[in-house]
């Protein structure tokens, strides 16, 4: 497993002023954690060979990049890399460019316009990632360890390397499609690596720290204190470049306001294979508009996004025959903010082959709270050719949850399993046709499950 960068050497050599800062034109550098500033100190290059002894150089180009000349690593990839040389905006362990208006609280009206982009070149040799690295603090924080955030932006790798931790989801951010991997060291590591490479980047700071934000890693209260982009190599290196970099508070719109809750969905023509979500619209009173929604399915505890809309339907295909899912939809505006999930609707597929009274149905949770719940609509369809003379669907409810009350239809429990039966009006469905029950229980105080295993015959 890779480990961030812990730079606490850094810290202490800048607090004895041994961590010379030059002004002057861009030189080479190779001093292990040396540093220099360009374009009149707005950004700052930093060598920053924190994870190994072996020797590095980089050529910094004033105009705001640089070019790694000399990398001799060679680092297990299963550990931390040597180095990572960045160019930066903001403070790292007390060295500040001038003119960020960092630290800034990510709540501020300005947030939201923060931008940056950045142009790299890479070689074909050696293993390394090439990333964004951008800090965040729970405090204004100038120097020292961030202990908030490190949102790591993997444009490219080559080699067998990864992020922290383990990969949570996929999202579409800033024209890509990146993986999602989350790990906390004392601080949360949320990165996202591009699942096409990329050799450039525009985009709004908010863009990634909103989708951070909503996966409950990251706080609107924290600071940021650092927007760096640069490399990180294990073996090699030479040949990396930064050839462009900015950042700034122009061009990005001042949205740190997320979308609202999309209303519940409901799942309709549900085969073997498919079914065909809708959702209520949802909102955006932050200017940018709702631009799309992710919809989100599980088949057991964990969400996993699986594909994405710009209308309020989604038809999932590609499903397993007589198998159980759960689906949540959010909402995502043009900057990036993104919505809470909506409530969950239960789809299960038919058996496989269809046939002459096939029957499906869909369950949506309406409403929960601590210590109960109420699913309806529970829809029940008649999926095949011919009338059916009645129904049963079947459903496993968990352990300590009770049953209080059920309309449209009869029920009994049998250990942990609840049978429902339709009523004298809507036991009968013509082909095609369809019906609907509800129901509401108790469980646990604190307990979130809900019922699962819906089938019906």
């Amino acid at each position: 497993m890779r480990h961030a960068h812990i730079h606490l050497i850094i810290g202490a050599l800048l607090a004895l002023g041994l961590f010379a800062v030059p002004a002057q034109a861009a030189p080479v550098i190779c001093e292990k954690y040396g540093s220099t500033t360009v374009q009149n100190g707005r950004y700052v290059v930093i060598n920053n060979v924190w994870g190994a002894d072996t020797a590095q150089c980089i050529d910094v180009n004033q105009n705001g990049g640089f070019t790694i000349t000399q990398a001799a690593h060679n680092k297990p990839t299963n550990g931390a890399p040597a180095s990572y040389p960045a160019i930066y905006a903001g403070c790292h362990y007390a060295n500040c460019s001038t003119g960020s208006g960092l630290p800034m609280q990510a709540s501020s009206s300005s947030f939201g316009s923060l931008r940056s982009s950045v142009s790299m070149s890479y070689p074909s040799s050696g293993t390394w990632d090439a990333a964004y690295d951008i800090w965040f603090d729970p405090t204004p924080r100038t120097d020292g360890q961030n202990t908030g955030a490190e949102i790591m932006i993997w444009l490219n790798k080559q080699g067998s390397i990864q992020p922290v931790g383990s990969q949570v989801g996929t999202v579409n951010l800033a024209g890509g499609t990146w993986q999602v991997w989350f790990g906390n060291i004392g601080w949360n590591v949320i990165s996202y690596v591009r699942t096409s490479p990329a050799s450039s980047l525009d985009f709004t700071i908010n863009t990634f720290y909103a989708d951070a934000i909503s996966r409950g890693y990251a706080q609107r209260s924290w600071y940021l204190t650092s927007v760096q982009a640069g490399f990180e190599p294990w073996v090699g290196g030479a040949g990396l470049a930064v050839n462009a970099f900015s950042f700034s508070s122009g061009g990005g719109g001042t949205d740190v306001t997320a979308p609202s809750t999309p209303g519940a969905p409901t799942a309709s023509g549900t085969t073997s294979t498919s079914t065909t979500l809708t959702w209520g619209a949802s909102t955006d009173s932050g200017g940018t508009g709702v631009a799309g929604y992710d919809i989100m399915r599980a088949t057991g505890d964990t969400f996993a996004r699986v594909g994405s809309s710009t209308t309020t339907s989604y038809t999932d295909t590609g499903l397993s025959p007589s198998t159980t899912y759960r689906y949540r939809i959010r909402a995502r505006d043009g900057a990036g903010n993104v919505s809470p999930d909506s409530a969950t609707v239960t789809v299960t597929t038919q058996a496989g082959g269809g046939g002459g009274g096939s029957c499906a149905v869909t369950a949506t949770t309406q409403n929960t709270w601590n210590n109960g719940y109420v699913i309806q609509p529970v829809t029940v369809t008649n999926r095949g050719t011919s009338a059916m003379n009645g129904w049963t669907v079947t459903f496993t409810l968990p352990s300590g949850h009770t049953i209080t009350g059920i309309w449209n239809a009869t029920y009994t429990v049998s250990g942990g399993t609840v049978t429902v039966k339709g009523l004298a009006h809507n036991a009968a469905l013509a082909a095609g046709a369809g019906t609907s029950f509800g129901y509401q229980a108790t469980r646990p105080d604190g307990n979130t499950q809900v019922p699962s295993g819906y089938t019906c015959a």
